[in-house]
């Protein structure tokens, strides 16, 4: 994964005046929805949403919008809903997996407990579908909803196939499209009925969103193994000490000979706390060339999300949105954490 990662200057700038304005409007919004609640609720969300975090919903949000007209106020309140989703599945990701660090810090459920955790996830997550239904309707919020239940189900999913290495890839993409391209994909198909789009734009970007969305996943099981702690804030192996199948593991035994799956196979079953055992998997993948093979399926998932964006030619505004996107696109591919 050695592509240049910087992002290009004109999207850092408009991800950076973004991120601002989301931060904004998020204060704004919750001086108004926590007026009255309880001070630990209240310290809870200020420690989780205000800690970092590159905004990359929000961003996209606002950058469908504007590709399909619109640009007011209200979008980036609409945003700042994609965001509180983003932090509740974060915390609730962290109880789960019993977490102790995110974004460098100690996590939610470290700081504060389990029950605080689950419980401002809630808040979060109830919030984002006020804001949802009242800025884009009945429509908006069905596209949310479905995008939240099969985010779950895709959790449970992914639960059925810990450790199992007869996991076919058509299992691994079925549960990362629900845990992650099916919201990334409804982060930008409500941006574009925000703005009005035709439904033939709003189906280019869910396609953009659910495509760009595949690959994050797949870099992040890139990272898992080759990212730098320093960079990503997390210990590499964790995927394989939870006994994940992820798409450089199932490469490697799609090429892996009798004897080397059975290896394989009985790593996977052991002790997978020991660091032994992950560096001869990581030796295993690499030698089998799962790694390399991987990165190339993240290329032509967002070589489709860029063929989708097609649709979009008409006007000087319309190309200057859909270049961001784009580029977008591209840092996702190329990103170190």
């Amino acid at each position: 994964m050695d592509t240049e990662t910087k992002q290009p200057q004109e999207l850092r700038i408009v991800a950076a005046t973004v991120a601002t304005q989301i931060e904004t409007v998020m204060r704004a919004d919750l001086e108004v929805a926590l007026a009255g609640c309880d001070p630990l609720l209240i310290e809870v969300l200020q420690y989780s949403l205000f800690n970092g975090g590159k905004r990359i919903r929000p961003l996209l949000t606002v950058l469908c919008s504007r590709c399909c007209g619109r640009d007011d106020d209200a979008l980036y309140l609409l945003a700042t809903a994609f965001e509180y989703l983003h932090v509740a599945t974060l915390m609730h990701d962290d109880v789960i997996d019993r977490a102790e660090q995110r974004r460098g810090q100690a996590s939610v459920t470290a700081r504060y407990g389990i029950a605080a955790a689950i419980l401002a996830g809630d808040w979060l997550h109830a919030r984002s579908m006020h804001l949802i239904g009242r800025l884009t309707g009945a429509e908006g919020l069905e596209i949310f909803c479905q995008a939240t239940a099969s985010m779950v189900n895709g959790e449970f999913e992914q639960l059925r196939y810990v450790g199992d290495t007869n996991t076919e890839e058509r299992h691994y993409f079925a549960v990362i499209r629900q845990k992650t391209g099916n919201l990334i994909a409804s982060t930008c198909a409500i941006g574009a009925l925000f703005a009005g789009a035709e439904p033939a734009q709003q189906h280019a970007l869910a396609t953009y969103g659910d495509n760009i969305g595949a690959a994050f996943q797949v870099v992040d099981d890139l990272l898992d193994f080759l990212g730098d702690t320093g960079a990503t804030g997390k210990k590499t192996g964790n995927d394989f000490i939870e006994g994940k199948i992820t798409l450089p593991l199932l490469h490697a035994l799609s090429r892996a000979d009798t004897g080397t799956r059975q290896t394989i196979e009985a790593l996977m079953r052991g002790d997978r706390t020991q660091p032994e055992a992950y560096a001869h998997l990581y030796a295993l993948i690499d030698r089998l060339d799962g790694f390399n093979t991987a990165e190339q399926t993240a290329r032509q998932l967002v070589d489709t999300a860029l063929d989708a964006l097609a649709i979009f030619s008409a006007s000087d505004q319309e190309r200057e949105h859909v270049a961001l996107l784009k580029e977008l696109a591209c840092y996702i591919l190329a990103r170190k954490k």
